[in-house]
């Protein structure tokens, strides 16, 4: 982190920009000492005559050597060191104020140099004669660069400038004639005539009065020429920027950007986010480089004849032309000669703009809300929210640093409330500052309860720009406000679903243009997807939810997922809510999306989750249920288990609440095949049998299957083969009559194994040989390399297990390929190939661990021991084997 070095003023450091507290008054004198020689080295005895003038201790050099020591453990890492009989301290020269003043001074940059003074130089420090020489040259220095900057504004026509320069001059060297002098001149040839006589008569007054001296030759001269100078008065000089915002924070970047050489700058941004401040903040920095004249406009929804005649009598025109073609050409003559500084305030586009385009020399800073793009060559500043750290430095600046520090986690807690807008942290500061008797959590809970009853000028303005908007534009924004807390950014197409019709660009574009909407990017499958701001969205909540958009982006969601969910290489067991309502895309728009449908589910799969928990929210539980269930296949093959049973949990209260038993069925059908992965045997045989039994009373045969299969598969994980066998022959029967072939090949290769694992490996050859033969014959990739699995561990083949492993790298399941590589590193074992069967282990033993999955992480564990048991390492075999013990013992049974 960067420390930096402040003499010009009491002595300061930072670090990372934040102050860092120097203890002890002779740490800090020994410091000040080495920085005002800053790479040379000084003497252990100077630092002795400063730190004990005339009567250092004997113990001197060793209290040097200490007080180095503690400032090299506070600084940290800087460069000081020891050098020869002394000591020294190495600083970049931007990163020690007296150095880059010394810099800039010498570059004629004189604004800059003198902006680092912050008062005398090492003011909070006894002081020191070591040190006169040095600070006697930095006042010299400063007092030629001052000179200098008022000759260079005088000379470009800014006599205020040079009036406010040379009071501040004289101010710390009141009897300087020569300044007085040439104050008087400045404030002549600025219009102020009556002010330079007045302050001669003072400056008389003081010289006789204090030094019995009447004013010299210079100083008289410059009185007898303003009594003698009978020329015109000078034009009006405009100076209407409103006042700066004494506490502006942050926006460093937007202030360099308008600190650089520009004809037209356009601030935009969302409502309440500071493009007024910023405007008249950088203006502010800039009205010395326009000294003819700052003008400001406020817009609004005014016409461009009715502004231009408002800026023509600020210059002095008393009858401004009829047209405002022809007030707009004398605007421009007006300021060819005399080029200004225009701030155009919270312009409605770029028609209303274009008439009050000075061109030449002039700069204008414009103020939208809209961002406006049809102004050539403009310098576009778009601003965002603020960050905490920048939040919490306003809300410290309005109510009292000392209240924000004395309760962090509430002020924190009220800026995020505030949504980094800085009108809304200002509005929160002032009510605050006008409550002392407040504290900050009262303020957080009522901004929890009510933010815009708190908040009033925030909802004042952020209904104006709602109130600006078409229909059509204010029901989507109040359908994504809804959306965005709980789906995130959204794709395109949802305003498509909000307003039931296709290709609704225009009012996405319009929302996009006035910042109530923005773009974050495209996901991986090419579409843009948008976010609301947090103040707009939360805004447009509070106007109430358009119930019939919702459920259309809801049925929306519900048809394009189902058909990415029809293009994954596994959709056995899949379920749908037939009366879920469905809202479709345009048939090439679906396929384009979900052309990867795997691609697909990863950008949007916590959106969907949120799109289940919005469908629960408004009691649509079809909508809720079916949206889960159809999530269900490319959850289970990338094993995304918490999403898995976040939204089916919702869902199945949605549905119970809403009384449909299928969806409760098939909610508690998922939530039981979690279970199972979960290694959760008694909550999956509940859930299994309690889905089976509602959808036998519903009398759905297939789905009944379903619950039965998972059944056979819990009790095969307990190890009850029999029963397994029972359950899985009684699911196949029913697939048949259902006329299910996924279901029947699922059925067969699950009853080949339970053969397998039982002993009876003619049936269990016989049941893979079925199940190989419907998996092939449907393309069923991932079946089929379920069965190769199987196979392998029936004929101890390896061909078999790397083929499996392909399929499942192919479709990129990592679960089933973290079986297919444990089941190949046991054959790779057995064959004495050691090193490629560890290193298949170590692989699959990290996946079954990232996905919770303890029974395939307490076998990969037992293989490992065994592995390092038969290669002799004895002592790593008993720390893999005592843990996988220990892991099958936490299994239920």
């Amino acid at each position: 982190m960067t420390v930096t070095f402040h003499v010009l003023g009491p002595l300061e450091i930072r670090s990372g920009g934040r102050p860092l507290r120097i203890s002890g008054g002779k740490p800090r004198m020994l410091l000040a000492t080495l920085l005002l020689e800053a790479g040379q080295v000084v003497g252990a005895d100077r630092l002795a005559e400063v730190l004990w003038p005339g009567r250092p201790p004997r113990s001197a050099l060793a209290n040097v050597r200490t007080y180095v020591s503690a400032l090299r453990s506070q600084l940290g890492p800087v460069g000081l060191r020891a050098a020869g009989a002394g000591y020294t301290i190495d600083v970049a020269d931007d990163a020690l104020d007296l150095r880059l003043f010394e810099e800039l001074t010498g570059r004629g940059e004189y604004g800059h140099a003198l902006a680092l003074w912050r008062g005398a130089p090492l003011s909070d420090l006894p002081g020191s004669p070591v040190w006169d020489r040095r600070i006697e040259h930095l006042h010299r220095l400063r007092l030629r660069a001052a000179e200098c900057l008022i000759e260079r504004r005088l000379k470009a026509g800014d006599h205020d400038g040079a009036a406010d320069e040379l009071r501040g001059l004289l101010a710390e060297h009141p009897y300087r004639e020569d300044l007085w002098g040439r104050l008087l001149l400045a404030l002549h040839r600025g219009g102020r005539k009556a002010e330079a006589l007045r302050t001669y008569a003072a400056v008389r007054d003081q010289l006789v009065d204090e030094l019995g001296v009447e004013p010299g030759a210079e100083l008289r001269g410059a009185y007898e020429l303003i009594l003698a100078d009978e020329g015109r008065a000078a034009p009006a000089v405009p100076r209407q920027l409103p006042p700066d915002l004494p506490d502006f924070i942050g926006r460093a970047a937007p202030l360099a950007a308008l600190g650089g050489t520009f004809s037209v700058a356009v601030i935009s941004g969302p409502p309440g986010v500071g493009k007024s401040a910023l405007a008249v903040h950088a203006a502010h920095r800039l009205r010395a480089a326009f000294p003819a004249g700052q003008l400001y406009l406020e817009l609004g929804g005014r016409a461009p004849g009715e502004l231009l005649a408002e800026v023509l009598r600020a210059l002095g025109v008393t009858g401004a032309p009829p047209t405002p073609g022809e007030r707009s050409a004398l605007f421009r003559s007006l300021l060819a000669e005399r080029p200004m500084l225009v701030v155009l305030d919270d312009a409605r586009d770029a028609a209303q703009v274009g008439p009050l385009l000075p061109g030449n020399e002039s700069a204008v800073i414009v103020t939208s809300r809209r961002r406006i793009t049809e102004l050539p060559g403009a310098l576009r500043v778009e601003l965002g929210e603020l960050s905490p750290e920048e939040s919490l430095t306003l809300l410290g600046g309005v109510a009292g640093a000392g209240r924000v520090a004395r309760e962090p986690a509430d002020a924190l807690a009220v800026v995020t409330l505030c949504g980094g807008s800085p009108l809304a942290v200002r509005s929160a500061g002032a009510r605050l500052a006008g409550r002392p008797g407040w504290s900050l959590s009262v303020l957080r809970e009522r901004l929890e309860e009510d933010w815009l009853a708190e908040l009033k000028e925030v909802r004042g303005c952020l209904d104006a720009g709602y109130r600006r908007l078409p229909a059509e534009a204010a029901r989507t924004l109040s359908a994504l406000g809804v959306l965005g807390p709980a789906a995130g950014a959204q794709p395109g197409w949802v305003v498509d679903a909000a307003l039931g019709r296709h290709g609704a660009h225009d009012v996405t574009d319009l929302l996009v243009d006035v910042h109530l909407l923005d773009p974050v990017g495209t996901d991986d499958v090419g579409q843009p997807r948008y976010r609301v701001p947090d103040l707009v969205g939360r805004h447009a909540r509070e106007r109430g939810p358009d119930r019939a958009a919702l459920a259309r982006v809801l049925a929306a969601w519900t048809a394009t997922t189902e058909h990415a969910m029809a293009r994954l290489p596994t959709t056995v067991f899949s379920l749908t809510a037939a009366r879920a309502a469905r809202w479709r895309l345009p048939a090439r728009t679906l396929d384009r999306l979900t052309a990867d449908p795997i691609s697909w589910f990863e950008s949007e799969h916590e959106a969907l989750a949120g799109a289940v928990d919005l469908a629960a929210e408004l009691g649509l539980a079809e909508s809720a249920w079916g949206l889960a269930a159809a999530m269900v296949p490319y959850l289970d093959l990338h094993c995304h288990l918490g999403t898995w049973r976040r939204t089916h949990t919702v869902a199945l209260a949605a549905a119970r609440a809403a009384g449909d038993r299928y969806g409760e069925a098939a909610m508690l059908r998922g939530l039981a095949q979690v279970s199972l992965y979960q290694d959760r045997y008694e909550e999956s045989a509940e859930g299994f049998t309690l889905s089976r039994q509602i959808f036998h009373e519903l009398g759905d045969v297939r789905a009944e299957a379903t619950s039965v299969c998972g059944l056979g598969a819990v009790s095969q994980f307990r190890g009850r083969h029999v029963r397994s066998l029972a359950h899985l022959r009684r699911a196949l029967a029913m697939f048949v009559a259902s006329d299910d072939r996924h279901g029947e090949a699922f059925a067969h290769q699950a009853i080949g194994r339970a053969c397998l694992n039982s002993g009876d490996l003619v049936r269990a050859a016989e049941s893979l040989g079925e199940a190989m033969r419907l998996a092939q014959e449907l393309g069923d990739a991932h079946r089929e390399g379920c069965v190769c699995l199987q196979m392998g561990h029936l004929h101890q083949a390896m061909s078999f297990h790397r083929h499996a492993l392909e399929i499942f790298e192919s479709l990129g399941d990592r679960h089933c390929g973290a079986y297919a590589l444990q089941s190949l590193a046991g054959l790779q074992a057995a064959r004495g190939d050691l090193t490629r069967a560890s290193t298949g282990l170590e692989r699959s033993l990290e996946v079954f661990q990232e996905l919770g999955d303890r029974s395939g992480e307490a076998a990969a564990t037992q293989l490992l021991g065994e592995l390092h048991r038969s290669a002799g390492r004895t002592g790593l075999a008993l720390d893999y084997l005592r843990h996988a013990s220990a892991l099958r013992r936490s299994l239920p049974a």
